[in-house]
């Protein structure tokens, strides 16, 4: 008898400290938006876009100005959440997870075409379910567990359901939201339910978000809730359209109606959200950490601008500039956070996950987040340095001009190393102190040459301690491009200036370049030349129907050779798209410089660009 009520109060207080613990236990929300940029809201300085939602947060939060995505894209940056780890150490570096092919052992290039001086080392394209994520620890500390909204890191086993998440509202392979309606029901997938057509993604996965918060409000919950918006495709509410197309200014950095419509319905979502956690008063027991996967996109076209513009950063997503990691970051944690603050520590994207665990209540595992550094000082308003910040975006993205990089920033300073991009394909690099320069537009590597061989160094331990696939020398190297141009026969190209310098030294100098896609139509080719050279000019193309320059192909034009300016516009005789352009501006020796060439369509509007 004695034994059994020993038992029996064992039992029971073993089941009253997981009680307690529970009580104890703060529900987690992690929003994470797509593509949504450094400067895409109110609360980070936006003129343009309203974000009230997003704005409450800041108030009742920590804001962070230098935050980080531990990559330029989305597939590394969310495994990097997740499991703590780079997506250099992971070797999943490219937007990669929703390709057919499962490569789970990337490999190292071996060669590269000719104008690319590295050859590029393959990525991951599915996350492996042996990674650890932070919804499995916290899962098996009793926690209730949601994925809502965009996964992309796979398919088949690949999938939230192996990673520790219990239920799983969308959470599948696709890029963006799913087809056929994409951002607007339908939807052909079967782990979104059935809604009216025409209803709005983001309407509806909150929805669903919000009915296992209610279910859960009980016991302690984790969400992830992760938005589609404000991926590609462009596509917003017609009212919300309506409203921004009235705050067009034209010169205005952003100005694009419909990604003000895209942010707005996300925002619109987030607010629904905090209301019910309100109503259901559970607000003051809910973390809500809000970032975003990368930078904004700066090289699509909507309504005739960029979709956002980062400024003063420079560039955005798909390129490893501020512009393209720098992102948004505020953390609402009742009765801890600093309130209406905001600190410059920085912090990345892996950082994530110790940190939620230390929300929860529970012990680091410095095993599984090897890179992540927990920032709950920093919520604080204390102090705090995480140290080195590691990106490695080891790709050419001609959309977006990357070229294959590692960075690392230690305090206010920046090291990019840009793979054998330098004389003789050595390494080139670029300094930065973005305390002073945060638009990174004074490459101070010429003259801090022991800052630059410092950082390096701290590239090279990493690289060498995470056995990061890197590029490598391409031995099919010949000549990178100029200006966008590459050079194909007796010629030597530079350019200072914004102007291209053509040295011929034999009888038929030529050169080549790929055109934007977006050249489509009739089409002209025109520039100002000057040159001291002779002979006629000729133009050739590969388009759809033609697939390799030739002579029946090509327009050849008069020029003169007088040392003076002159404009030239050229009508190719044939309706686009434009795949491949050679320019033979000559045909003799000489010295040739062109300036200000683009191709425009029959109402002269600029289609492709060299500068």
């Amino acid at each position: 008898m004695v034994l059994f009520k020993q038992i029996v109060a064992a039992v029971c207080a073993s089941i009253f400290a997981a009680v307690l613990q529970a009580a104890n236990q703060p529900n987690i929300i992690v929003i994470v938006a797509d593509d949504l940029g450094w400067k895409d809201s109110a609360a980070y300085g936006s003129q343009f876009y309203e974000t009230p939602g997003i704005d409450t947060l800041a108030k009742e939060g920590m804001l962070f100005t230098d935050a980080y995505s531990a990559n330029p894209l989305c597939c590394p940056t969310r495994a990097s959440i997740l499991t703590g780890q780079y997506p250099s150490r992971l070797r999943f570096t490219a937007a990669s997870g929703h390709i057919p092919q499962v490569i789970l052992e990337p490999k190292q290039g071996t060669v590269g075409a000719p104008d690319k001086p590295a050859v590029i080392p393959q990525s991951r394209s599915r996350l492996p379910n042996s990674y650890v994520t932070y919804a499995e620890q916290l899962k098996e500390a009793g926690y209730a567990t949601a994925f809502v909204g965009k996964w992309h890191l796979g398919r088949g086993q690949f999938v939230p359901e192996n990673q520790g998440f219990d239920v799983v509202v969308g959470g599948r392979h696709h890029p963006g939201p799913p087809p056929p309606g994409m951002f607007f029901a339908p939807w052909s997938i079967d782990t979104i339910k059935k809604v009216k057509p025409g209803t709005h993604i983001s309407d509806a996965i909150t929805k669903e978000a919000i009915s296992f918060i209610k279910d859960n409000r009980d016991q302690p919950f984790l969400l992830n809730l992760w938005y589609y918006d404000v991926h590609a495709p462009f596509q917003g509410k017609p009212e919300l359209i309506d409203k921004y197309e009235q705050r067009v200014d034209p010169n205005g950095e952003q100005r694009s109606p419909t990604m003000g419509a895209m942010i707005e319905v996300m925002d619109q979502n987030i607010e629904r959200l905090l209301k019910e956690l309100d109503q259901l008063r559970i607000r003051e027991n809910t973390i809500i950490i809000f970032t975003s996967d990368n930078g904004g996109n700066m090289y699509n076209e909507v309504d005739g601008t960029t979709p956002t513009n980062n400024a003063p950063l420079k560039s955005g997503k798909g390129n490893n500039y501020e512009g393209g990691v720098r992102v948004p970051l505020i953390v609402s944690w009742p009765g801890v956070s600093k309130r209406g603050e905001q600190t410059d520590a920085v912090i990345s994207s892996v950082d994530l996950y110790p940190t939620i665990l230390t929300m929860a209540g529970l012990p680091q595992t410095p095993e599984h987040h090897v890179d992540g550094v927990d920032f709950t000082a920093a919520i604080k308003g204390g102090s705090h340095d995480r140290g080195p910040t590691i990106s490695h975006f080891p790709h050419y993205v001609p959309a977006t001009d990357n070229l294959p990089n590692t960075s690392v920033r230690v305090g206010d300073f920046k090291l990019y190393r840009f793979y054998y991009d330098g004389l003789k394909q050595t390494h080139r690099y670029e300094l930065y102190n973005l305390k002073d320069d945060i638009g990174e537009t004074k490459n101070l590597a010429p003259v801090m040459p022991e800052k630059v061989g410092a950082l390096d160094a701290v590239i090279e331990a990493h690289l060498n301690e995470a056995d990061v696939l890197v590029p490598i020398k391409n031995p099919r190297f010949l000549s990178k491009p100029v200006m966008g141009w590459m050079p194909m026969g007796n010629v030597e190209l530079s350019h200072v200036g914004g102007v291209l310098k053509v040295i011929s030294d034999g009888n038929d100098p030529r050169m080549s370049t790929n055109p934007s896609n977006k050249a489509r139509g009739s089409l002209s080719f025109v520039f100002s030349m000057r040159s001291n050279s002779s002979g006629k000019a000729q133009v050739f193309w590969v388009n759809d129907k033609v697939k390799a320059f030739n002579g029946k192909h090509a327009k050849g034009f008069d020029v003169k050779h007088d040392g003076q300016w002159h404009d030239y516009n050229v009508k190719l005789p044939f309706d686009g798209p434009l795949k491949n352009l050679r320019f033979d501006p000559a045909q003799g020796p000489g010295t040739i410089e062109l300036k200000d060439m683009r191709v425009v369509d029959a109402t002269g509007k600029t289609l492709h660009t060299w500068n």
